[in-house]
């Protein structure tokens, strides 16, 4: 059963989001990746939305690029955690997706990580620490990863 569900707005998107799949293959999490566009198929996020809790997934990462819709529609529809991660993929290099994933409206929460590789990875890691407030094993390889870091 895949944890996590992401979403990626393109096809286009797919090499951005290689960090995380590097990082659930790391901690041996299960995911699932779709291909959503906010705009051009809203239906079928919202359908998505409606349907993850229900397929398992316990937090939805959601990349994006130029107007990023994305994660707050996706947010909008859930009760899950969702966290979006702005991508570079605009003439303003993610800022202008930083600001629409950060700047989400009281009540329909998203968190959001940095641009590009450093967001991507990042928003992994924090699907690995939500995951291990329930399962105790990954909470155990999440604080064995820490101490691996802090003595690189």
């Amino acid at each position: 059963m895949s944890l996590v569900g992401i979403v990626i707005g393109s096809k286009t998107d797919e090499d951005f989001i290689q960090p995380a799949l590097d990082i659930f293959k790391e901690f041996k999490i299960e995911y699932d990746i779709s291909i959503l566009s906010a705009h051009r198929k809203p239906d079928r996020v919202r359908q998505y939305a409606l349907e993850a809790d229900s397929k398992g997934y316990e937090v939805i990462i959601a990349a994006a690029g130029s107007a990023a819709h994305l994660p707050g529609v996706i947010a909008s529809w859930t009760t899950l955690p969702v966290i979006g991660v702005p991508l570079p993929t605009s003439d303003l290099k993610g800022v202008d997706s930083l600001y629409s994933i950060v700047q989400m409206p009281g009540g329909v929460p998203v968190a959001c990580t940095g641009i590009g590789t450093a967001g991507v990875k990042n928003a992994a890691l924090l699907a690995v620490q939500v995951l291990g407030i329930k399962f105790d094993d990954i909470k155990r390889s999440f604080a064995e990863y820490k101490r691996r870091l802090a003595e690189a």
